[in-house]
């Protein structure tokens, strides 16, 4: 197998070069004067009747705010790109821990993977840190899902 050995370095030195860009981008972002990430959640006091208002009353959250559109920017090569996250509700425990809720959508299933939270769900969280976290609601299924963010120490490869 001739090289094998290459390919395992070029694959590390990209990794390792996406985990800088990465970092790079989160640092940019935190000391930009107009950070989402400097910015508490802002709460819209007009909450919208939904099953799963029931659901995360009997979990032990009190809802706070309902939906929020997180309007995103970006720039490409100097044009500019537009999209926007959506939170259904802000939710605090009795500890006064606020979480952004995310209601399931039939259409957008959540698969229970790594890639998966990182994919769907790691953009809330790294927009609003402060939370204790995210709860995934299921109105069909009847479930609440803490989701909570931590970096792997590599001890579980």
């Amino acid at each position: 197998m001739t090289g094998s050995p290459d390919r395992a370095v070029m694959a590390l030195i990209g990794v390792g070069l996406a985990v800088w860009v990465i970092y790079r981008i989160y640092i940019w972002l935190q000391s930009s004067p107009r950070s989402f990430l400097q910015d508490h959640i802002p709460l819209n006091k007009e909450i919208i009747s939904h099953p799963a208002l029931n659901l995360l009353e009997n979990a032990g959250y009190e809802v706070v705010g309902g939906k929020l559109k997180i309007p995103l920017s970006f720039n490409v090569d100097g044009a500019p790109l537009y999209s926007r996250l959506f939170v259904d509700y802000i939710a605090e425990a009795e500890n006064g821990t606020q979480y952004l809720v995310i209601l399931a959508r039939p259409r957008r299933p959540l698969e229970w993977t790594g890639s998966m939270m990182r994919d769907m769900l790691l953009p809330y969280l790294l927009i609003y840190p402060e939370v204790g976290g995210l709860l995934y609601v299921n109105a069909a299924a009847g479930t609440v899902n803490l989701i909570t963010f931590g970096r792997d120490d590599g001890e579980n490869d």
